[in-house]
């Protein structure tokens, strides 16, 4: 099998390369920097450099590709993100689809795999959803919806399979956003915003690419969820996280004084939950997460930064 992987030098990237690449399929990475390009090599694929934005370069780079994932993502690290801060993760869920799919319908790919997120069809009142619930995406996860509709028009049109995989919050040892709540706990300056009581569903990375690996395995269409086995509470998570880090336990403030120090979406990630399932994936692929849940996650995560010296 032969796959072209956008964000190939990203965390989620990264893995997706060197996995296909130890399955002995052949992998071509798109990049944008000569730091990009030896990334991709020292992962065992091959690079190419263009931009995600030009339908014509993806698709010689992307030539005799059987799976095209869409992985490359541009979400903001900082601590209070404005409106314009997210508008090139926008544009690459927007337009970079565009032309990704433009790029599948020329190479006569069989399947295109498009990374999205569950939040697209995350009810308001907090309830359970699944794959089945209807999209209701907030003003964040609305570009992630218009990029499914437009994997999903352009299979229809071209007749090339679309598998769009919802994930979960994503953690792991390199990602910035779990490296930022480690050093904020150490600092005491991560707290638990109002009870506590929100659920989060989230997603070791290792996971993640464990299961878009085994999807394009077997090339099919549909919309399926990726979260690990076991909702948690950002109380639980955080007070489990500071135990393992030597931390002290966080402390709590009132979601209206949060909202004055960290902004809305700051106090709305911490305490809207996402209750959502496994299930049909499971069911679908055969794919199990080898961080069933978060205990096992944060565990490995420690354990890692201890063996660098990071702990």
């Amino acid at each position: 099998m032969r796959v072209f992987i956008t964000g190939a030098t990203g965390v989620l990237g990264r893995r997706l390369v060197k996995l296909f690449c130890a399955r002995g399929d052949s992998v071509v990475g798109l990049v944008r920097s000569p730091v990009g390009e030896q990334t991709v090599i020292a992962s065992g694929g091959e690079p190419h450099r263009a931009e995600l934005f030009d339908a014509g370069a993806l698709a010689r780079g992307a030539e005799g590709c059987d799976v095209i994932i869409h992985a490359a993502t541009s979400i903001p690290v900082k601590t209070r993100p404005r409106a314009r801060d997210w508008e090139m993760n926008d544009r690459i869920r927007r337009e970079g689809t565009e032309a990704l799919a433009t790029c599948a319908a020329k190479m006569g790919a069989k399947l295109y795999l498009q990374q999205s997120v569950i939040w697209v069809a995350r009810p308001a009142d907090g309830s359970f959803f699944d794959e089945d619930a209807p999209a209701q995406p907030d003003q964040l996860s609305r570009s992630a919806f218009d990029g499914e509709n437009i994997t999903h028009e352009a299979g229809e049109k071209y007749g090339f399979n679309v598998s769009v995989l919802r994930c979960g919050w994503f953690y792991s040892a390199d990602a910035a956003h779990t490296r930022f709540f480690a050093e904020s706990l150490r600092a005491r300056r991560l707290p638990v915003i109002g009870h506590g009581d929100a659920v989060w569903a989230i997603l070791h990375l290792d996971d993640a690419a464990s299961a878009f690996v085994t999807a394009a395995a077997a090339p099919c269409s549909g919309i399926w969820h990726l979260v690990d086995d076991q909702a948690v509470s950002v109380r639980e998570f955080l007070d489990y996280f500071a135990e393992r880090l030597a931390a002290p336990r966080p402390w709590q403030v009132p979601a209206w004084l949060a909202r004055l120090v960290a902004g809305s979406y700051a106090v709305d990630f911490f305490t809207t939950s996402s209750r959502t399932s496994n299930a049909r994936v499971r069911r679908d692929f055969g794919w199990t997460p080898r961080f069933p849940t978060f205990r096992e996650g944060i565990d490995q995560i420690v354990a890692n930064w201890t063996v660098e010296g990071v702990v």
